[in-house]
């Protein structure tokens, strides 16, 4: 085997794993945080606390990986996953849980982003969406079967065995990276000191311009569907089962569209596709109010699902092209970091709208976030295409 597929089926493995464990807890944390006297407000800090570290961190480590390698990043933050598992066991109050996930996000950063920055520093030009979306089946499949494992987990064994099997995943993925996973090569997957581009210079690329605006945007406007879908499920006579069903369904279908869209990206207009895909979420996150049982729910948010498996290889194509000349740990904690930041505010403003207009609200105005980070996305892009095109006519300059 040689050493690029190498490098690629041991990261696929474990990052697999490490998303198995955050699956196993998703459904399960806002009830676990409401038991500790979490309101919808306390709902939004404590899931907004693990976005904020992974956006104040994402940036700093991700340059650190493109100039002094991935491996070492990458062991760090799987150990750090395993051992905050089991710390939350022993939280008592909302304001621990809080710290643990403000903790939990800083391993997260050194994980996931950094992860696919290795792989993309693999992927042949031309063949970013088959590449990435291929590699992105393992955050989504470990995602889907997590809920429905944790629901397993719960009903059977109690509360406590769903961190404990986390910690055990990450443990597992920790000692896979650690024993098999070889180093970057100096020179051939990172960006040297001399080369490292000024964080300044990520926001003149009229691509990643739009590929920040559309992460932070699509964020902000879905970001509160995983957090509230738990709480909303109850409402409509949908029992924790149910509602595992529901999360682990429309990541299913991500995951198992990935290669088909992949393809399609890597032959397609990606700015059509992330417009297409971004529409079909927005507007079916906005109906989630109107599901009132099981299968409507199940079917609304197979569409959620589907939405994001058309958008998603072809954003991370875009990224990759910008790290050609940014260095992929760079682009890659570019785009993390802006769709945290609108993960930061979703829980936030989704607890808010809960408190005070009813949780209806959360998912009409995030569907209609994100559609209107649909549109301008779509113009940013479209008025992108028209300067370059003026910069490469005869007779221009």
């Amino acid at each position: 085997m040689n050493t690029a597929k190498r490098i690629y089926n041991v990261l696929f493995i474990s990052v697999f794993a490490t998303m198995l464990g955050l699956g196993i807890v998703s459904p399960l944390l806002p009830i676990y945080a409401e038991n500790l006297g979490a309101t919808g407000i306390w709902l939004g800090i404590i899931f907004s606390a693990f976005a904020l570290s992974r956006s104040v961190f994402m940036p700093i480590i991700g340059r650190i990986s493109d100039r002094r390698g991935r491996k070492w990043i990458i062991l760090i933050g799987m150990f750090a996953y395993a051992v905050l598992s089991l710390a939350y066991i022993i939280v008592d109050s909302v304001y621990s849980l809080t710290a643990v996930r403000f903790a939990h996000g800083l391993a997260s950063a050194m994980v996931v982003p950094i992860a696919m920055a290795y792989v993309a520093d693999l992927s042949e030009k031309g063949k970013e969406g088959s590449h990435m979306g291929n590699f992105s089946i393992s955050m989504f499949l470990g995602m889907g079967m997590g809920p429905l494992l944790g629901g397993f987990l719960n009903d059977t064994f109690g509360l406590d065995s769903v961190f404990y099997v986390m910690a055990a995943l990450s443990a597992f993925a920790t000692l896979l990276v650690g024993i098999s996973l070889p180093e970057a090569k100096s020179g051939t997957f990172t960006v040297s000191e001399g080369n490292a581009v000024p964080l300044r210079e990520i926001l003149r690329l009229p691509v990643m311009r739009g590929v920040m605006v559309f992460s932070f945007i699509s964020a902000l406007g879905r970001g509160g569907m995983m957090v509230f879908i738990p709480i909303f499920g109850p409402l409509i006579a949908i029992s924790p089962t149910e509602v595992g069903i529901v999360l682990s369904a429309n990541t299913f279908l991500m995951a198992l569209l990935q290669v088909p869209m992949g393809r399609i990206t890597d032959t397609g207009n990606k700015v059509t596709l992330i417009v297409v895909g971004s529409a079909i979420t927005a507007l079916a996150i906005a109906v989630i109010p109107l599901s009132g049982s099981f299968g409507p729910l199940l079917l609304i948010t197979s569409f959620v699902g589907i939405g994001g498996a058309i958008q998603q290889p072809a954003i991370m194509a875009l990224t990759v092209d910008a790290g050609r000349t940014i260095g992929m740990g760079t682009s890659m904690g570019a785009y993390n970091t802006v769709f945290g930041i609108g993960m930061i505010i979703a829980p936030l403003m989704g607890g808010v709208f809960m408190d005070y207009i009813g949780i209806d609200a959360v998912f009409y105005v995030g569907g209609a976030i994100s559609l209107l980070g649909t549109v301008i996305f779509a113009v940013m892009m479209q008025r992108s295409a028209r300067a370059a095109d003026k910069n490469e006519s005869p007779g221009s300059g």
